[in-house]
């Protein structure tokens, strides 16, 4: 039993000790680099991820500072090196792209760092130059390269789309979104990406904010790809009270809510091609 005791415990050190080896040394509270960098070899990945993965082009260029682990996750999966998922603040992967017209592979490695909150705030890549497969490549036909602009924000009243401290769309924001499809819609493959973003007051914890800002914005996302967008180019994010439109420090006693009304919102960003 002594001697089964001491094997378990040898194992935990070394997978301890290894795990230590694959991660980055003093990750920045708020995500934004490290002391040290470290690159976990690409053949200490988990099996499942053997030889990397070809990863969704449209999906990895919506990877952006601020996003959740759910939501990098739900864009280019989970880690491929088994340093873990939630309680970690880095995620490291093996990517393979292929150059259009040719059979050469190359592999590439990919990071992600997140702050103490576990958003998404710094990326890497190595080589660096592996970073130019994400570059927009214009058309074969064209003489100039396309030109990508981003619109907005489209700010609409959470107000106007749910009833006070609710995620479930009325009526009146069913029909403002269904417009707001169609204008989508008619860009055709133009359509880069559409990034929507949840707000609340300040009333409330801050942990029931972003879980409610969240919910909306997924809401107001299912609405749009139910509508016709792709999915995979449409992304949500909820940011709870942060960036707040008023303070209402001194607004009269009753009046509270309705002088917060405008921080409560979710803006729709559109990057599309010109």
């Amino acid at each position: 039993m002594h001697n089964a005791l001491n094997g378990i415990v040898a194992a935990a050190i070394a997978l301890a000790v290894a795990a230590c080896g694959n991660v980055s040394h003093d990750v920045a509270k708020d995500g934004h680099g490290a002391g040290q960098l470290v690159w976990p070899s690409t053949s200490d990945v988990t099996p499942m991820h053997k030889g990397g993965t070809f990863p969704d082009i449209a999906n990895l260029r919506q990877v952006k500072v601020g996003l959740n682990k759910q939501q990098v996750s739900d864009l280019i999966g989970f880690p491929h090196f088994s340093e873990g998922i939630w309680g970690v603040r880095e995620w490291n992967y093996v990517f393979n792209f292929r150059k259009p017209g040719g059979d050469e592979v190359t592999v590439c490695q990919y990071k992600v760092l997140f702050d103490d909150e576990k958003l998404a705030r710094s990326f890497y890549w190595m080589p660096e130059t592996c970073a130019d497969f994400l570059k927009d490549v214009a058309p074969i036909s064209s003489s100039a390269p396309a030109a990508v602009a981003a619109e907005g924000p489209h700010v609409l009243s959470a107000d106007a789309l749910f009833a006070f401290d609710s995620a479930e769309l009325s009526l009146a924001g069913k029909d403002s979104l269904t417009e707001m499809a169609k204008s989508l819609q008619g860009q055709g493959q133009k359509l880069r990406s559409v990034r929507i973003t949840g707000y609340t007051d300040r009333l409330g914890s801050q942990a029931y904010n972003r879980r409610l800002s969240q919910r909306r914005a997924d809401a107001v996302k299912t609405y749009l790809v139910a509508q016709g967008l792709p999915a995979d180019r449409v992304v949500a994010e909820g940011r709870g009270e942060a960036d707040p439109l008023k303070g209402c420090e001194d607004a009269p006693p009753g009046r509270v809510i309705e002088c917060l009304a405008p921080n409560r919102r979710v803006e729709v960003r559109v990057t599309s091609v010109r």
